[in-house]
């Protein structure tokens, strides 16, 4: 089994600046694991690695999508496990660094999704004249299992998930059940943690700097572009909150605190998530030596290997 590391972790706590300092250390390349990051000129609400993060270290799946696209986990299943090959072919380790828990697990281990033959579009087009709420009760008949793991306004994944019985005559919850969601690569998962009541100091900071490198602008250039709010790009936390904003209903302070609010509840719920679904060895950062912790990890790594 080809040899990956993953960095997981909530946002705000150091996961890039550790993916840099491992890939240089390990001969290593990174790939984001960050469903976010993809987009083109969502620089500054993602977060996105700059060049001058990256110290040189080739960063993949970044970049890759207008915000118009769609990009599923299939389709980020699909690239990952080609990058995993193609930088293991060149003697280089492959560094998964992100937060979107879904998506590295997909990637990772054995999951099928059933819907190599399915056109989404073809769904969106047929469903859109459906509310979210006839869409969800569409599906809690046809998969009330699937159902039942969906927030009801995840239009995307209950579309999906119907589209999938659609298109295969098999329910999405039937073909995840008959999985064993194994591992199919060597990868070891390295979990940077904090205090929470720091790292939620550090995510409210983190917002105020983002205003002050320019964020407003950049959303203010994808909001002369129209795009709809119910594209997947704009459902992003940094981006999504700023609709109300220019439509007159929100104040700038008010979107501030939105975003402060649903970044902080966000990183709870990723602790969680990693916590129940991936063998996690936790690391607490050292926010004043954080060399020390990169230390830390590269020791446990080579020690356990």
């Amino acid at each position: 089994m080809e040899k990956v590391i993953v960095i997981v972790g909530p946002t705000g706590v150091g996961k890039t600046k550790m993916g840099v300092a491992l890939a240089k250390y390990f001969n290593g390349e990174v790939i984001s694991g960050d469903s976010m990051q993809i987009y083109k000129t969502m620089d500054i609400g993602t977060a996105k690695v700059t060049v001058a993060e990256m110290a040189g270290v080739k960063h993949h799946l970044i970049n890759i999508k207008e915000p118009t696209e769609s990009y599923s986990v299939k389709d980020f299943q699909d690239e990952v496990r080609l990058k995993i090959k193609e930088i293991s072919s060149r003697g280089k380790l492959p560094i998964i660094v992100g937060g979107t828990g879904l998506y590295i697990k997909a990637a990772l281990y054995d999951y099928e999704f059933g819907e190599s033959q399915m056109d989404h579009q073809e769904y969106v087009n047929k469903y859109q004249d459906h509310t979210n709420e006839q869409l969800y009760d569409l599906l809690l008949k046809i998969d009330e299992a699937s159902a039942k793991e969906l927030h009801p306004n995840n239009r995307q994944r209950v579309l999906r998930a119907i589209a999938i019985y659609e298109s295969t005559g098999v329910k999405k919850s039937e073909t995840l059940a008959k999985q064993n969601h194994e591992l199919i690569y060597d990868a070891r998962f390295i979990g940077l943690t904090l205090e929470r009541d720091v790292l939620y100091e550090r995510i409210n900071q983190r917002v105020d700097l983002m205003m002050e490198q320019g964020l407003y602008q950049e959303i203010e250039k994808l909001m002369k572009k129209n795009y709809s709010s119910s594209l997947q790009s704009m459902k992003a936390i940094g981006y999504k909150e700023w609709f109300a904003y220019f439509q007159g209903n929100q104040s700038l302070e008010e979107t501030l605190e939105l975003i402060k609010k649903n970044s902080r509840n966000y990183a709870k719920r990723q602790y969680t998530w990693f916590n129940n679904q991936l063998p996690v060895e936790w690391f607490k950062v050292n926010l004043n030596d954080f060399d020390e912790t990169i230390s830390m990890v590269i020791d446990d790594l080579i020690n356990n290997e």
